[in-house]
This record gives structure tokens, sequence and C-alpha cells, in this order.
């Protein structure tokens, strides 16, 4: 059977259940709106480890091992971990998965990666070829702005449309049965370049991504824009939030006034935090829809959601070469 519907989405059959979830963040995130949200928040942001790479990984092992615990079932009856973070080679996820007993299937999306991790495990469990995956990610304030930016000790000046990359951690566990939100189309989204190569302007160069992936997502589906209780982008902050509703109503006349969020802008309070135009990272859309979206959905305020977490695609020797910065972003139905 043709699973394909329109030109980037595919339709599940099985409707692949999100059965538990688990978040973790650090003390900055853990001081923010959203704190009610998370599972467990951290009192130390090295996590009692001697470096941040080894803080961000056990962060990401945490997230993996507590959300099957909460499913009540163990590593053996997991048949694939699908996940991938910021850093070099997917140092995080390959470090966490070397200490679960769980087949490993890394990616890299940037801050995409939420939702390609679970459109993937999605796309596995509705294929027949697992009965229980787990999608996760990973990031790092200080482990992504050592690699990307600057040394700590430099204390560079952030103009305002600079992020604040998330410290957490988000996963995932899907199964087979049972009454909770399920993931209904998954749409994987295509790589766009406009130009933009300033690496403290993330938002303006994930925007165009996000736009392509969820007017497709609503062309391929047959859905309008208000069908869904909330769309929720995943990293684009403030300013990215921005130039994405005005292309979306200019371009396609799809309206998001009433029922869009940024994960970016959610997560902290900007002014108070001084985290200029939000959040990003991979664990930016990881905890907010591990957590905030994911428990409303299971308490009922919620029914609908499009999750699109999105991406900037640059590397430290591409950023270095002075090259554009093209941005990835993919969507996820999921409803209950």
């Amino acid at each position: 059977m043709n699973k394909r519907v329109g030109n980037q989405t595919i339709k599940t059959d099985s409707k692949p259940r999100i059965i538990s979830t688990y978040s973790v963040v650090g003390p900055k995130e853990g001081e923010g709106p959203l704190k009610d949200y998370f599972d467990r928040i951290l009192q130390d942001d090295l996590n009692g480890m001697d470096t941040y790479e080894k803080a961000e990984s056990s962060m990401l092992y945490m997230a993996v091992t507590e959300s099957i615990k909460k499913a009540n079932l163990k590593e053996e009856d997991i048949n694939y971990l699908v996940a991938g973070d910021l850093l070099n080679q997917l140092t995080s996820s390959c470090f966490a998965a070397k200490d679960v007993n769980i087949p490993f299937v890394g990616l890299f999306g940037a801050c995409s990666t939420m939702t390609e991790s679970l459109g993937v495990a999605a796309m596995l469990m509705d294929g027949g070829f697992a009965n229980y995956a787990v999608a996760a990610t990973s990031s790092h304030f200080s482990s992504a702005e050592r690699q990307f930016r600057f040394p700590l000790e430099y204390g560079s000046q952030r103009p305002p449309t600079a992020q604040w990359t998330v410290t957490g951690s988000g996963a995932m566990v899907l199964g087979k049965e049972g009454n909770y939100p399920y993931v209904s189309y998954v749409t994987i989204g295509k790589v766009k370049d406009y130009g933009v190569n300033d690496v403290n302007n993330m938002g303006e160069a994930m925007a165009p991504a996000a736009v392509s992936t969820i007017s497709q997502h609503l062309i391929d589906t047959g859905r309008k824009a208000e069908d869904y209780d909330l769309i929720v982008t995943g990293d684009l902050g403030k300013f990215g939030k921005e130039i994405t509703m005005k292309l979306l109503l200019e371009e396609y006349n799809y309206d998001l006034s009433k029922n869009y969020i940024d994960c970016g802008e959610e997560i902290f309070d900007n002014e108070r935090q001084n985290t200029n135009a939000g959040g990003s990272g991979c664990g930016c859309s990881a905890v907010v829809d591990c957590g905030y979206i994911y428990k409303n959905m299971i308490s009922g305020k919620l029914k609908k959601v499009l999750l699109v977490s999105t991406g900037a695609l640059l590397s430290s020797t591409s950023c270095y070469q002075g090259l554009n910065i093209p941005g990835v972003a993919h969507a996820v139905a999921v409803e209950i």
C-alpha cells in the first residue's frame, strides 16, 4: 500500500503512539516560564561531569532511559534508538548510545532533529519494522557555543537577533497501543538556502524552510492551518517566527496569528533572562514538545498539533569559510 500523500508527506496507517516522554533541562531553562512542565531540572549544568560535552551526553542518556522506565519497558524491549545532536559526529548521541543496549540510528538535522527523529521512528513503526522505538535529541549551551561561535571565556556581546542554545534533552517512546497521542502524518522537509550567512541570526536562516514545510504539509494533506490547535515551530525565536508568519500569510494566505507558537520564544522570558531573540538548539523543541505540548495533549487541552522543528545546517568549517546557512524543517502531526 502506498503511504505517500502529496509530494513530501507520509500518512501512517497504524498511528504509532507516543506512550511516554521525558525532558531534562539546565538551571536557566528551569527558571523560565515552562519550568513546571519539565521532568527534571538540573542544579548544575555540568551534571557532575568534567566537560560540557559529557554533561550533554549524560542528559541524553537520562532522557532515553527515564522515558523507557516511564513506559514500563526495558531497554531490551526497544528495537531502535533514533537520535542526534549538534556536535561533531553526533558526539552526545553516540556516547549515550554506547551505554544502552539498543540498536542505534544516528541522525543529523541540527535543531530540526526532534521531529526528524520522531518522524523516522514513526515510519519505522508504521512499516512494521519495530514494536517500540525511542526518538531523542539534546543540546547544551556551552558545548554548542564553543563549537560554533567563541570560547566561553571570550565573553562576546550578543546582537538582538542572537539566540540562546537550550541546555536540555528530550525523548519520546513510541508504541503500538494505548490511548496516547499518535503520529498521523510525517512531512520531510527540503533544504532551503536564502543567502543568510550571519551565525547570529539563525531565525532568519531557518524561517524559509519552516514556511516551505508547513505550506507543503497543508497542501499534501488538504488540511487548513486552523485545523490544528497549535502549529509549533521549534527554534526560530522572536524574529524567525515573525518572518515565518509574514511569509505564510503573504505567499500562501495562511493566517497563523491565532494558533502558532515557537518553542524558542516560549522557553525563556527573554527580557528577564537576557536571552535576546529566544531559545534554539536541538534541545529547545525537544523539551518543549516532550514537556509542555505532550502534557497538554495528555490532559486534553490540546487535540491536534503540528510539530515543526527547524534546523540551521552549518558546521564550524562552513561558518569559518563564510558560507551561507541552509535551513531545513520537518513536520509531524500528532493527534489524540
